[in-house]
Order: structure tokens, then sequence, then C-alpha cells
């Protein structure tokens, strides 16, 4: 069998039901993953599914420079949902493509070049995103990169203003890092952000890529934070699973954002399912219950786990196990004793990103089996 690019783990997926997958043996597991929050509303939704096969049998494909239904409806919800005045919407497929779209948009709308990116962030992995994600390790053998990008710390608000200046044309910053350890923003640094970045002309992009469509417990982390940027990017569970991400801006960066395009932009099958998704996000007020039981799972983990691990954090469904040796072996054990699946982010951090549905009764098999392990 041949293979490349992706290492594999030993669990054939063969099928997903809310917030269960089942391998090729007919064996269960509790999806704390969610594919990096890629299943936001859980595993073949009904409605989605619906809205997505009906879409196929009626149109697979049509470029966007014609209009269809499905992709002028996310193009208004998304304009509807998004943070304060952002209202202008341009489609693609991945996270990574997203804040690619972001950047060129910032560089040519205020004619400069400066990008500021922040340590331990993650922004994606193609030449222009890759140029302002941290980690050295998925940069070797690839440079150079493109150009003109400063980290500073994340989280120091006074590194922060004295990086901003009349050159930088833009600051590109997570509310809540994931690759880089499950690392919430307190609302004093992103709002030093939106201030330095007003003040200078520059433009705010917040990645939302990870955080964003109720994950955090509001439907945008900017929510949270009464923080409005001026570039909004999603992607992820946008299409419950399906490639589509989206770029989203206020109307001085869309006015001069230059020429930038995609074959595949807001395709009328990504779109449906994408509608399908948001409609049902909104409906049953998920980021509330996301609030709610990631509240109630991160209580749990501190008094289950205590002292025999180094911290427990996060915000909504997005949380992080710091633990005082690898990840990884105790992500094996986690799947292959107690049939749950997590993700790394780091050396040391057990994540949790589940969809948005799960509940209590869920969240203390992931405590019981965590205790069980690590303490």
């Amino acid at each position: 069998m041949s293979g490349f690019v992706f290492s594999e783990k030993p669990i054939g997926i063969d099928r997903g039901e809310g917030v269960h997958l089942y391998d090729t043996n007919g064996d269960e597991y509790l999806d704390f993953g969610a594919s990096y929050a890629c299943a936001p509303v859980g595993h073949c939704h009904p409605e989605v599914v619906d809205a997505t096969t009906a879409q196929i049998e009626k149109l697979l494909y049509v470029q966007a420079s014609y209009p269809n239904a499905p992709r002028t409806a996310l193009y208004e919800q998304l304009a509807d949902l998004a943070p304060g005045d952002i209202d202008n919407v341009w489609l693609c497929n991945s996270g990574t493509e997203a804040n690619e779209a972001a950047l060129k948009f910032a560089r040519h709308a205020t004619g400069r070049s400066k990008i500021i990116a922040t340590m331990q962030g993650f922004h994606g992995r193609t030449m222009g995103s890759l140029a302002t994600t941290w980690k050295k390790q998925y940069k070797q053998g690839f440079e150079p990169l493109a150009g003109g990008v400063e980290f500073v710390p994340y989280g120091d608000s006074e590194a922060m203003r004295e990086a901003v200046d009349e050159e930088t044309a833009a600051v590109i910053v997570e509310p809540l890092q994931g690759e880089g350890g499950i690392n919430p923003a307190s609302t004093a640094y992103l709002r030093t952000v939106r201030e330095a970045t007003e003040a200078a002309g520059a433009a705010m992009i917040l990645d939302e890529i990870q955080t964003g469509l109720g994950r955090t417990g509001t439907l945008w982390a900017a929510d949270g934070h009464g923080v409005v940027p001026d570039v909004l990017t999603t992607a992820k569970g946008l299409g419950s699973g399906l490639p589509v991400g989206a770029t989203l801006v206020r109307e001085w960066i869309a006015e001069d954002a230059g020429n930038h395009g995609s074959t595949f932009s807001g395709g009328p099958v990504v779109s449906a399912a994408a509608g399908a998704t948001l409609s049902v996000i909104t409906r049953e007020d998920l980021p509330s219950h996301a609030a709610a039981v990631g509240e109630y799972l991160v209580e749990q983990l501190r008094d289950a786990l205590g002292e025999s691990v180094r911290e427990v954090r996060g915000e909504g469904l997005m949380v992080g196990v710091e633990v005082k040796r690898g990840a990884n072996p105790i992500l094996r054990d986690l799947a292959v004793e107690h049939g749950i699946l997590a993700l790394p982010a780091g050396r040391s951090v057990v994540r949790l990103l589940p969809p948005l549905t799960v509940e209590r009764e869920h969240a203390d098999e992931v405590v019981d089996a965590l205790e069980a392990i690590v303490a």
C-alpha cells in the first residue's frame, strides 16, 4: 500500500454519528478531538447531510463568478453573524488559504508590508501563512518564506505596542492559541492589539480557524472579548468536515483588497454544508452549550487530576491538559484502553476539542479515563 505526507494511526475509521466514531472492526470511540474541531455539530448531522445530498443531486460545481443560491445564502449568513460591522466575505477551501487571503488583503489595503505575528502562534502551512507560524519544525526545508514578518511574545501587551508602527500592514493573532499549547489571551491583551493597530492604521487579523463557530463559548472568541477585528478568518468546522474556509473583512479592507481569487471559492456543495452547519449552531445555541459543558469539564479535570498535571486551561470546549510527561503515550492509552480520541498540542499538552454537542456524561468519561491514566 502506498502512502505519502500523513503518518497514519492504527485505527481505521469507518463511520461517525454524533459524538462517536466507529472503526472498521465496529468498535466505538468517543471523539474528543473532532478532527481538530472539524465536527462542531457532531458527525453526520442529519440536517447537514440532507442539505449536502440535495445539493449534490442538483449541482456539484460552478465557479464563483456565477451566482448560485447556496453561496449567496452563505455570504449573507456569515455577514450577519460576523462581529460588529464586518460584512464582506471571501470564501476558500481551508484555514491556511483564509489566512493567506487575510495577509494579502491587509498588505494591499494598507500599502505596507510588515506583518506582526506571535511566538507559539500557528496560522497554516502554505508559504505566506507558514511565514507567520512560529514553530521552526514546520518551516525546515521550505525557507526562504515570505519576508517582513516580526514575532513578539504572545500575551505581552507592551511588546505589541512597541512592535506596531507606521510600517505595519497587519497583526495576525489567535484569541486562544491551539497548536501552541491551548494558551488563552486576556481581554486586555486583545484590546491592546485592537488599539495599537487602529492607532497605526494597520489591520488586526483575528485567526479564528480553530476558536470560531462556538468553540470557546461564544460564536466567535472575538464576541467574548468585545473586540471587532478588521479581518476574521474561519474554517475547520465551517462545513462539518467538508473543505471550506472564509475570510471576513471590514469595508476599508474590502474596498482595496487587490486581485485575489480561487477556482473553488464557495462551491455550491460546500456552501450548502456550511449553511446548514451555521444554522444548527445558531438555532441550537451550541456556543452557550459549549460554555456550560466546557466549564464543567475544566472543573472536573482540575478536581480529579490535581497536582498530577501541571495545568488545566482553556475556554469553552477548547481545553488543554498540560501533563508532566509526553502527551502522546497518554493519547495512545486513551484510545486503546478507554475508547477516547483526543489530540496533542505540542509535546506535553493533551488537547480536547469535542463536538459542541457533547454532554456532561461524555465529559465524565474523559475525566475518569484521564484520572486512571495520569493519576
